[in-house]
């Protein structure tokens, strides 16, 4: 059965920092590109950060790069999310997502397995 569990999330105060971890079960971890999305209140889901299959090519939406890290770790079946300097807008739940393949895409359609997601709050 294929699942995908978020861990990590939390309330920090503005300038903090958190690692989400993504657990995957059920599939061949390291044929999947693997990405993060973010959900506010009132908002549509949005992307966050992406990584391709086996470590490849990494993305990053405009608001977070120099800030947050994707990662992987295959042997583990994880994906990470590492998120310094954390500012009040970055509050939303934060979920992974997995679709089969080298290059990770951007828009949440393409992805085919959804975590539950992990609330993140950062208060200022």
């Amino acid at each position: 059965q294929v699942q995908l569990v978020e861990s990590g999330g939390g309330l920090v105060q503005a300038g903090d920092s958190l690692r989400l971890s993504c657990a995957a079960f059920g599939f061949t971890f390291s044929s999947y590109a693997m990405g993060w999305f973010y959900q506010a209140p009132g908002r549509e889901r949005a992307f966050v950060a992406a990584i391709g299959g086996g470590g490849g090519p990494t993305s990053y939406t405009d608001s977070v790069k120099g800030r947050f890290t994707i990662s992987r770790d295959n042997a583990k079946n994880a994906v990470y999310l590492q998120m310094n300097s954390l500012k009040p807008e970055d509050t939303a739940v934060y979920y992974c997502a997995a679709v089969r393949g080298w290059d990770p895409p951007q828009t949440s359609r393409e992805y085919v397995y959804w975590g539950q997601g992990t609330q993140v709050t950062v208060s200022s």
